[in-house]
């Protein structure tokens, strides 16, 4: 195909490494020198040193790979490539609350703005979120934000009470405990695995509850052929092409995040192409920002 030999070219002419997360669309994927959730993106990007790195995910996701690695030129190239869940937490909100809550631990899940993360103790994903959120001391209140799903489903593991931020993944919403009971009986021998921004209701159905990267560790280390995945179809594309004698069966097709697929072939083309949109932060948010993922990659 002549766009993917023209991103090839460009790519190596800018010494640019290519980030896409799990759920982008298939194409985006084939190209990428990693591909990951955002656990294993953020450490990527920490480490990588890149002149150029093309993030091909949603926004937060480019912001933070720009906090990890602020020498590099950070390329996002599609900017319309939001997230909700993101939006959710405005820094000025949390200003608020933490004026009327004093002493409150606040943890911020990494799906939020840059701005935001400055107003927060320190970042989870949702593959590392249980062991973060297990770490913190147990005598002081906690806040948990934005997603109160993700937030639910910890404080029922941990057994720990947990105040949870008004906040959901609409993608991730979309999925109901009557989709887990329908599977089941279309594939009864399959393994039910969910992601845990999935409702608790739907979470208690699943076998597992598991972070992208945890549940493509999982189908490729486990013994069982056949597989239900309860998270945006994107990961599909990956886990089939890793696994290629093993059956994987969507929870609900319409499972779907159009942000993470408005980043086509032709964005990264233009991207490295021109040398932009860039993500650009100003000091004081690369500063603070980056104090909390700092402390969430320590532990």
């Amino acid at each position: 195909m002549k766009i993917v030999e023209e991103i090839l070219e460009l790519k190596a002419r800018r010494n640019a490494l290519l980030l896409a997360h799990n759920y982008t669309r298939p194409e985006v994927q084939d190209i990428a020198d990693f591909v990951g959730d955002s656990l294993e993106l953020s450490r990527k990007a920490a480490e990588c040193h890149a002149p150029v790195i093309v993030f091909c995910g949603v926004r937060f996701m480019a912001e933070t790979a720009k906090l990890l690695s602020p020498t590099s030129i950070v390329l996002h190239p599609n900017p319309k490539a939001g997230c909700p869940m993101a939006e959710m937490a405005s820094p000025e909100e949390i200003r608020a609350y933490r004026a009327s809550h004093p002493g409150t631990q606040v943890v911020a899940y990494v799906n939020t703005t840059a701005a935001t993360k400055t107003e927060v103790d320190i970042c989870c994903t949702s593959g590392n979120a249980e062991k973060l959120v297990a770490s913190l001391p147990q005598n002081r209140p906690l806040l948990f934000l934005p997603d109160a799903n993700l937030g639910a489903n910890i404080a029922g593991k941990l057994g720990r009470k947990i105040e949870l931020w008004p906040g959901c993944c609409p993608t991730h919403n979309k999925i109901l405990p009557e989709h887990i009971k329908e599977a089941r009986m279309r594939h009864p021998n399959a393994v039910v695995l969910v992601h845990p921004e999935c409702l608790p209701a739907v979470v208690a159905l699943a076998d597992h509850a598991l972070s992208t990267g945890g549940m493509l560790r999982f189908v490729h280390d486990s013994p069982q052929k056949e597989f239900i995945i309860g998270t945006e179809c994107g990961i599909l594309h990956r886990m089939r092409k890793e696994n290629p004698e093993k059956a994987f069966h969507p929870l609900d097709p319409a499972v779907v995040c159009p942000n993470m697929k408005r980043i086509t072939l032709e964005d990264v083309l233009n991207s490295l192409r021109d040398m932009r949109p860039t993500v650009e932060l100003d000091d004081e948010v690369l500063r603070r920002a980056r104090a909390p993922i700092d402390k969430m990659l320590e532990v």
